[in-house]
């Protein structure tokens, strides 16, 4: 980014004279292929959860959360009734469309309209969605939200830094690592230092066609396995 200097010599950003907040997103479905996004609710969308969750065989895709695995179905209506009642965060549950069962959640939160930041957190991907392409698009279809129909600048995405799964999953989809934030929070009892990682508005063009090139059913066998990696996607292309 090319540095402007003001009378005194001194560099300055770049201006930004069209620039004006930016909207806040909207509770309404996002639509994609495999999945679509609709905001969290008890009533449709708990019961479904609650056995996605119980597909896994102990609670340690909770360790990095806030919030404790519910114990039992009612504690998962509970759960997803609080999540339920914030408009940021704004949590959206992930539909299988071929079940038409919720088989995970994700959020947009820390909404800064005013410098058009924001970020995606609260994800939990329950087994039947993690590894899957519509873990992928459901990633995808909120990137393409936020910077396509929202217009925002910067998508952030931070983890505990012990979370090495969730770094790994940044770094997969395109998140530049901006560096640690130490004893940034304190959850569950414990001190957490915070790994950064952000997406910037000029990068996601590149973003978005690594991410439609993967998502396409010519990148699947008939087993459901991909052909290429995204990050191969990615790379400059031969022609």
């Amino acid at each position: 980014m090319p540095a402007r200097h003001n009378e005194f010599g001194q560099s300055l950003g770049p201006l930004m004279p069209e620039w004006s907040a930016r909207p806040l997103p909207p509770r309404a479905p996002v639509e994609g292929r495999y999945c679509t996004l609709e905001p969290v609710n008890a009533a449709k969308h708990a019961d479904d959860l609650h056995a996605a969750y119980a597909q896994a065989p102990d609670a340690r895709d909770w360790t990095y959360l806030g919030a404790e695995r519910p114990a039992d179905l009612n504690a998962m209506r509970a759960h997803i009734e609080r999540l339920s009642q914030t408009t940021d965060p704004l949590h959206f549950a992930v539909i299988d469309r071929q079940s038409g069962r919720a088989v995970g959640t994700l959020s947009l939160m820390r909404i800064d309209a005013a410098n058009g930041v924001i970020e995606v957190g609260h994800v939990n991907f329950s087994p039947l969605l993690k590894h899957t392409p519509m873990s992928t698009e459901a990633q995808y279809l909120l990137m393409k939200l936020v910077f396509e129909g929202l217009g925002y600048r910067r998508y952030e995405w931070k983890c505990d830094n012990f979370n090495e799964p969730s770094k790994r999953a940044a770094g997969r989809l395109g998140f530049q690592p901006e560096g640690l934030f130490r004893q940034y929070s304190i959850y569950k009892g414990r001190s957490r230092d915070a790994a950064w990682f952000a997406i910037l508005d000029s990068e996601w063009p590149v973003l978005r066609k690594a991410f439609e090139r993967w998502l396409a059913a010519e990148n699947f066998d008939a087993e459901g396995r991909q052909r290429m990696a995204l990050d191969k996607f990615r790379l400059p292309r031969a022609d």
